[in-house]
């Protein structure tokens, strides 16, 4: 028998049952490359003339996850700006604990420490938003890094702000995009504001560099560390990414027990699973018949898309800056919803709302990508979606069956299909047949007009045709 979705519970901390294989998860901020300090005195002098234009820094906020590479940064920074250091660690759904960051950051030295839950604040402010648009960045790749730093670069120029900090800090890499996400969202929200880039700065360009830093100033070192990760992984409540070392070459298959939030769609369950998405104004608000908040519906459909092995895709995308770049993704949940809102459109949209949106949507995917959240485009696009929405509200019902994602039905009490009008039977004149033929053929005038013009152009140049 099929299964039904019911019963979907409360909020839960964890977005998806681990794989006990996989590789722990890193936090949305974590750096993603590793190295060594050169001497100190060259490092901090190469820093204060390039980071912040030569300026002195007092006090900067650190987006900090509490693993082995923000932990080098934290260090770093205190001795190479002689500042003080502020962590702040974002809770965006990542699924691992975030309270030994806070014991790390007091073991350092540090005394405001920040660890802040933003979960309903990404989903309602960011995910939901990016999602009313249908954003696909190429066509595949649901966004679900990119959406994540915008709200981490807000947070941190509110807490600058608080703290009275003339800094923020990253530990994304200087080959990636997310240095330039993180950038343009700080200079966006405070033009002002010095900015930390440490792997743009230093010469730490080794695994065995970055652990020997580490272990000269005391800082623990996991055993997990010492040797060289076989990917790099990247987690919040919409997506896991996997990147680098084992996945640079694109021919190479993503070995299976990498995977922690889907099952391999061969192993999933013989028998579907159907439920029912609610929607109002473009929004998803519930799963069969319960109402949930917007990162507890998105925790929900990461365990139900999971289960049924949705969600994964392996696809060489076109970086920001410049080159190529081979990801392997989770997306079980948005996988599920991106199909779900596109149904409940098709029948709530005018023809010409939905093929301007259609139209729109690589522009803003594009924008979203590029870390252009805080820009007046990006607005001015999603002011024109959103008005979209007004009457996107309904219900969406969907077959989850090994890896597929199945639309069977939706309603809508603003629905803009018409059964008779649509039927094969008698419509008791809501259409009449006839009219099609004048129509076909002021369609067909410019056609009808442009082959008789150049049929007649061939002749003159060709009398023998």
């Amino acid at each position: 028998m099929p299964t039904f979705c019911k019963d979907i519970g409360a909020d839960s901390r964890s977005t998806m049952p681990r794989c006990p294989a996989a590789a722990p998860v890193r936090g949305s901020f974590t750096p993603q490359r590793s190295g060594r300090p050169a001497r100190r005195q060259s490092v901090r002098v190469q820093a204060l003339t390039t980071g912040t234009g030569g300026k002195k820094v007092s006090k900067v906020v650190l987006a900090y996850s509490g693993g082995l590479d923000t932990s080098v940064i934290l260090k770093w920074l205190q001795e190479t700006y002689d500042c003080e250091v502020v962590t702040f660690t974002a809770d965006l759904g990542q699924g691992e604990e975030l309270a030994p960051a806070r014991e790390k950051a007091k073991a350092a030295g540090v005394k405001d420490i920040f660890i802040d839950d933003l979960r309903e604040e990404f989903v309602r402010d960011y995910v939901f938003p990016m999602f009313r648009a249908n954003s696909l960045y190429e066509g595949v790749y649901l966004l679900g890094t990119s959406i994540a730093r915008p709200l981490i670069a807000k947070r941190q120029i509110e807490i600058a702000k608080q703290v009275g900090a003339d800094a923020v800090s990253h530990g994304a890499t200087g080959k990636g995009n997310d240095q330039v996400r993180f950038e343009l969202g700080y200079y966006g929200l405070q033009p002002d504001i010095k900015v930390i880039s440490p792997w743009r700065e230093w010469d730490l360009n080794s695994r065995s560099k970055l652990i020997s830093y580490a272990e000269e100033r005391g800082i623990a070192v996991p055993q997990s560390k010492r040797g060289e990760p076989p990917f790099s992984m990247d987690a919040n409540l919409l997506h896991i990414s996997y990147e680098g070392n084992a996945l640079e070459d694109p021919w190479v298959e993503a070995d299976e027990s990498m995977f922690t939030r889907s099952v391999s769609p061969m192993a999933a369950p013989d028998e579907p699973t159907y439920l029912d998405i609610h929607f109002e104004q473009g929004n998803p608000v519930g799963i069969s018949g319960q109402r949930l908040a917007p990162h507890t519906l998105l925790t929900a459909l990461n365990t139900l898309a999971g289960q049924n092995g949705i969600g994964r895709i392996d696809i060489v995308e076109s970086r920001f800056v410049g080159m190529k770049s081979r990801g392997v993704y989770e997306t079980p949940g948005g996988t599920v919803l991106l199909t779900a809102r596109r149904a409940i459109e098709s029948i709530c949209l005018d023809r010409g709302e939905s093929h301007l949106k259609d139209d729109l949507m690589p522009r803003y995917a594009e924008l979203v990508y590029n870390g252009f959240w805080f820009t007046p485009e990006r607005l001015a696009l999603q002011a024109a979606i959103d008005a979209t929405q007004k009457y996107c509200t309904g219900t969406v019902r969907l077959k989850l069956y090994k890896g597929n994602t199945i639309i069977v039905g939706r309603r809508s009490q603003f629905s803009l299909y018409d059964e008779k009008i649509a039927s094969f039977e008698d419509d008791g004149g809501l259409y009449d047949q006839k009219d099609a033929a004048g129509f076909i053929k002021l369609q067909a005038l410019r056609l009808r007009t442009l082959g008789v013009a150049r049929t007649q152009l061939g002749r003159l140049r060709n009398p023998d045709l």
